[in-house]
């Protein structure tokens, strides 16, 4: 299956896209929502502002979804929908609208990611406690298992964990860990009888990662298979094979993709290609490619198809599919698979003594173990330790005519696009059957409340009208909502272990709480509904390892929570971490309730991917710094941002 995660702006254009992709040669769909649509709100919420079409396409209702495929035919289709937290909703309207198309639903072909554990820990896009969240994971399993055979329900993801850090030990360990909690459920559950329990097995599926250390993620991906066959086999006492199997797609590593020399990130994605379709008995059943400049923000099409053509030679023209597993018999690789396994049933063993994945995420032992590793791994690249071209080693460069050629090296969103979609949604909520919409989320609120599965009332819900923001508000209300621990606050142990902060740094510090009378306090703020919170992270931590006192709260904060928490703590600075491509309506919204709270002097730093153009315009606005990937330094960053103490008389 050769695929491009993709998704922008409406869902006309995204439709646009699809098609033109199909047209190709691209064999399946990889969707893309945007952040109020993975969150369960409205596109008028004002947690969305400014984030609405912005990593992915909004989907508000049945007409969003209606238009996001239309022309396309879903029962020769496989989809995937990236979507966590209300993955039950868009598999209703994704259903809803193959059944206006006369589709039937075993027609069906799919996979909804629903994997709320690795949300929690890296991602974000959380909605409810872990108690609710994975009897939401079993009701769609459930139903899907009777009704819709082909569709995967769930895709235990431990891509974004190693995104956040992780090593290959935990991005095994956890996200088998995952996959225990989520068939415990299901067989817990009482909605699949055990005669049929091997069969629903055998639908759960992975998507993993692969970074650049090619021997050592070919072999996590051979540990992978033996482990899941090992835990399916005596944990579950699945007999037949085929249901053991470890079913996985993979998007290669996005994390190791660098804004400087970015051209060389063609090189990092093929190499992270091969370490997981080299080995057949471990190979991806369906692979997408990130674009050579998804460090710099959004691919264009021209971008998403150079990685697709990548996919296709690979697939095509070398005789890589022609040969049995190359890798069989070797001692290197047996011996690298062996020692893998034997680490991760260490770390499935503790995870089991705490009480399992949801222990382990309630608890934060999973968080911090993520955030220092990601310090660690962070260090290293800072030290010289670990060389990535073109970063910290040969760094000397010719201009990259990618990036110099004229026109923009990235796809822009136009602001139009979230007003369209306000429009799109007004004019929806004012032509549906208001008694039908109410009648429907009544039953649907009585399923939840009855312990019920709910994907039949959410189908009903979706042709009745419902909107996203109202399906999730009610399941809101029966659940209530979650906040992650941000592995932050315990993470004390980097000053002792691993903090490696720097002399200059500690001056720095040092000197400045001299000036102030006491502790420099920065407050580290994650506005809108951006849940990528790895940098807002490390920052925190070098931070606090470093002498200050750090206000961080996690994620997903209105600019008014940021603004009162500054003039609570006493702040000297405020740092925002920022990468949905919201960054200037968030940001200049920050600013003005800063000015009108009277903490208009109070100098305010910004992180993320920033393209040149509106780092420009921040910092003609009044921001004092932008920092974007290429500032890899934290110290460094940390050093500076000290520096404009003085500069600002903040004292």
């Amino acid at each position: 299956m050769i695929r491009t995660y993709s998704g922008h702006s409406s869902a006309a254009a995204s439709n646009a896209l699809y098609r033109s992709n199909l047209a190709k040669g691209q064999t399946g769909l990889s969707v893309a929502f945007d952040l109020p649509t993975q969150t369960g709100y409205d596109s008028d919420h004002v947690l969305a502002r400014g984030e609405v079409g912005k990593v992915g396409v909004p989907v508000a209702h049945l007409g969003n979804m209606r238009a996001l495929f239309d022309g396309i035919p879903l029962e020769k289709m496989n989809t995937s929908m990236t979507i966590n937290a209300p993955a039950a909703w868009l598999l209703a309207l994704y259903i809803a609208v193959a059944e206006e198309n006369g589709v039937a639903r075993d027609q069906l072909a799919g996979t909804v990611q629903n994997d709320i554990i690795k949300e929690y820990l890296s991602r974000g896009t959380y909605i409810f406690p872990p108690a609710p969240s994975l009897r939401l994971i079993s009701d769609v399993a459930a139903f899907t298992y009777r009704e819709i055979p082909k569709w995967n329900p769930t895709n235990v993801c431990s891509y974004h964990l190693q995104e956040a850090g992780a090593t290959p030990v935990q991005e095994l360990a956890f996200a088998l860990a995952t996959g225990i909690a989520v068939l415990d459920e299901v067989r817990d559950s009482g909605q699949v009888p055990a005669e049929d329990f091997p069969r629903l097995v055998g639908r759960i599926s992975f998507f993993v990662n692969a970074g650049m250390r090619f021997v050592t993620e070919m072999c996590k991906m051979r540990a992978f298979v033996s482990l899941w066959d090992e835990i399916t086999a005596e944990r579950y006492g699945v007999e037949d094979a085929k249901f053991r199997r470890f079913r996985y797609g993979v998007q290669v590593n996005s994390l190791g993709l660098t804004e400087q020399q970015p051209e060389n990130n063609v090189y990092r994605v093929l190499l992270e290609m091969l370490a997981v379709v080299l080995s057949k008995d471990a190979r991806a059943r369906s692979v997408q490619l990130p674009a050579w400049n998804e460090a710099l923000g959004l691919p264009r099409p021209w971008d998403q198809q150079w990685s697709l053509r990548l996919q296709q030679i690979v697939a095509y023209e070398t005789d890589l599919l022609e040969y049995a597993d190359i890798f069989n018999g070797s001692e290197v690789i047996e011996a690298k698979v062996d020692g893998l396994k034997q680490e991760a049933r260490a770390e499935l063993a503790k995870i089991d003594a705490m009480g399992g994945a949801v222990a382990a995420v309630e608890s934060a032992y999973m968080k911090e173990a993520l955030v220092t590793a990601n310090a660690s791994r962070l260090n290293a690249i800072a030290r010289g330790d670990q060389t990535v071209v073109g970063v910290n080693d040969f760094v000397e460069t010719e201009p990259s005519p990618l990036l110099t050629g004229g026109g923009n090296a990235i796809l822009k969103v136009d602001d139009m696009a979230e007003i369209e979609q306000l429009k799109n949604l007004r004019a929806w909520r004012e032509q549906r059957d208001d008694d039908a919409v109410k009648a429907a989320l009544e039953e649907l609120r009585a399923a939840a409340t009855e312990g019920r599965n709910v994907m039949e009332p959410s189908i009903t819900a979706a042709h009745a009208g419902v909107t996203t923001g109202e399906w999730a508000q009610c399941l809101r209300d029966v659940f209530g909502e979650y906040r992650a621990p941000t592995g932050v606050a315990a993470n004390l142990a980097m000053k002792e272990a691993d903090a490696d902060v720097s002399a200059a740094l500690q001056e720095a510090v040092a000197g400045a709480a001299e000036r102030l009378g006491g502790e420099v306090r920065i407050l580290v703020g994650k506005p809108g509904l951006d849940g990528h919170s790895n940098g807002a992270e490390q920052i925190a931590v070098k931070a606090r390892d470093a002498g200050m006192q750090v206000i961080y709260e996690g994620i997903r904060l209105t600019p008014d929570q940021i603004v009162d928490g500054a003039v609570e703590n006493d702040v000297h600075v405020i740092g925002l971490s920022i990468l949905s491509g919201s960054h200037v309506a968030l940001v200049t919204d920050v600013m003005g309730r800063m000015k009108e709270a009277g903490i208009g002097h109070i100098p305010l730093v910004v992180g993320g991917i920033i393209p040149p153009e509106d780092a420009e315009a921040l910092l003609a606005a009044g921001v004092s710094r932008v920092y974007t990937p290429k500032d890899f330094q934290i110290n460094d960053i940390l050093c500076d941002i000290v520096a404009l103490l003085d500069r600002r008389n903040v004292a």
